[in-house]
């Protein structure tokens, strides 16, 4: 009795082995590309936390200089101008005894701070003397200033309408919309902070 066995091969054939090599690599790459997602996206957010935490500190100023605003060094009143992106006020800012002629604006995507001091004999306001500096770049251009009067009660008032008149003024609201980068992740980043003028408090 003779018996025939016949070997049966085993392994993977060429085509079996291009196909699992193809699908072995789509995983890589599905797997790496979800990382640099994950990565990018990350830095991102933290980008967004450590420009959100960098406008906090330097809008501090700000505050405090609106706080404190005064007469200016020639006597006019402490706001001299109160427009959507503008607001001019006088402040003595390092305590020297001249009220210095303080600037927040827009101007494109920054929002920049001038400050002018008063010199001559007799005293004036030389506005080619303006110091400007940039304290937060990367705002949506759009109104950040918004004003309040004395029948402000710290809810649901509304702001003066434009144009303001100054002498009705008894606390600023100014709000920044920060986006470095529109079409990325995590999107607009708002800081606002609002300050009452001490000099010039009704019932605030």
């Amino acid at each position: 009795m003779i018996l025939d066995f016949k070997k049966t091969k085993k392994g993977f054939t060429l085509i079996e082995t291009i196909v699992s090599v193809f699908v072995f690599s789509l995983i890589i790459v599905a797997v790496a590309g979800f990382q640099s997602d994950v990565f990018s996206l990350t830095r991102f957010i933290q980008t967004g936390l450590q420009n959100q935490s960098e406008a906090k500190k330097l809008i501090k100023p700000f505050v405090n200089e609106v706080r404190s605003a005064t007469p200016s060094s020639l006597g006019s009143y402490p706001i001299e101008k109160a427009s959507a992106t503008e607001f001019i006020f006088y402040s003595d800012i390092d305590n020297d005894g001249l009220k210095e002629r303080m600037r927040y604006f827009l101007d494109g995507t920054d929002f920049k701070r001038g400050v002018l001091k008063p010199s001559g004999n007799p005293l004036g306001y030389n506005l080619s003397q303006e110091q400007i500096t940039k304290v937060i770049r990367d705002i949506i251009p759009q109104d950040i200033f918004y004003y309040f009067d004395s029948n402000y009660d710290g809810q649901n008032s509304q702001s003066i309408s434009q144009p303001v008149n100054p002498s009705e003024v008894r606390l600023v609201k100014v709000v920044l919309v920060i986006d470095s980068d529109p079409n990325q992740p995590p999107g607009p980043i708002e800081i606002t902070t609002q300050v009452s003028i001490r000099n010039l408090k009704d019932n605030l």
